[in-house]
């Protein structure tokens, strides 16, 4: 396993992450703690959960199940949560308000069966509260030692850019990641985000590298999943999956990335993630598993060196989608 600095801190992460979104619903207990064991057995350092996780009637369980396996190795590994969506019926069940986020963390600790985070990430932007008062409320998590970093996901760059510089007015606790969507079918992050992320020394944890899956190379355009991120079984959340890659051109691309992949004898899923952490601006990359075997090709990719020529060949036939207008 290969380690960087993660932003501007002091903090060392290792180059891959656990992503925790399928465990208590697609992933039953005892496979998550497989998972995790997997993961840390090949140097992986770095936890990835949400307070939402997973979708639907078992929200919270994934912080439930990870807290376990944490409970006799907290001081070992990395760990991030997010706060802001959706946890309850009121209005302010949801959002980056003060009461939101100051209630979230507190539930996610209790859920955690920690004292702290290392990292506490708003889940989405929330353009209803100001961003002052968002800045304050974060601040107030890291002064009250409930977290040590903070950072932000799904904000788009601009938003992001506005955040930090009302946080340096203010003097308040600095964001220091962004976790974007990222991938071969999925570039626009790269015209503003990545570039931003770069000059001002942020990190990057990138979440869905093998784009739900459809990267593996394991679907096929007429498929009716009946497992995964684009099956019926995870409701809304599926319909969303299927929103942003079930398409024609979406698939003709995986059928390019399946031959470089077969040219190269390599696995998609393994060249795909590669492909992401060949770039630069990219910290860690969080990989998404419901069960044990997903593990082994993506782990893989750590360690695989990813050639120039191919990484060129892979650039080519995605650069669609990093103009922006893929599928339009």
């Amino acid at each position: 396993m290969q380690f960087r600095q993660f932003g501007r801190t002091g903090l060392t992460v290792s180059r891959l992450c656990i992503g925790t979104g399928t465990f208590g619903k697609q992933t039953d207990e005892t496979e998550a703690h497989k998972i995790l064991d997997k993961a840390a057995e090949d140097g992986v350092n770095f936890i990835d959960v949400a307070d939402i996780y997973p979708p639907g009637a078992e929200v919270g369980g994934a912080e439930i199940i990870t807290g376990r396996w944490l409970s006799n190795k907290r001081g070992s590994f990395i760990l991030g949560t997010k706060g802001g969506g959706r946890m309850g019926p009121a209005a302010w069940d949801a959002g980056n308000s003060r009461k939101r986020l100051l209630d979230a963390i507190d539930a996610s600790l209790r859920r955690l069966n920690t004292d702290y985070v290392d990292l506490y990430q708003l889940h989405m932007d929330d353009p209803a509260t100001p961003l002052d008062e968002v800045a304050e409320a974060m601040d107030a998590i890291v002064r009250a030692g409930k977290a040590r970093y903070i950072g932000v996901s799904n904000f788009l760059a601009y938003r992001l850019a506005r955040a930090l510089g009302r946080q340096d007015t203010l003097k308040l606790t600095r964001f220091v990641s962004a976790q974007p969507r990222y991938n071969l079918l999925f570039r626009e992050v790269e015209r503003e985000l990545l570039p931003l992320a770069e000059e001002d020394r942020l990190a990057v944890i990138p979440f869905n590298p093998l784009a739900g899956g459809l990267l593996s190379g394991r679907y096929r355009h007429g498929d009716t999943p009946e497992k995964g991120r684009f099956s019926s079984e995870l409701g809304g959340f599926g319909a969303m999956y299927h929103a942003r890659y079930w398409h024609e051109r979406e698939f003709e691309t995986v059928g390019k990335v399946r031959q470089i992949a077969e040219r190269q004898r390599t696995p998609m899923s393994t060249l795909s993630i590669a492909w992401v952490l060949a770039n630069p601006a990219i910290t860690s990359v969080i990989l998404g598993a419901s069960r044990i075997a997903h593990l082994t090709d993506t782990l893989a990719a750590a360690e695989y060196c990813l050639d120039c020529e191919v990484k060129a060949q892979l650039d080519e036939v995605s650069i669609e989608y990093r103009r922006g207008d893929a599928g339009k």
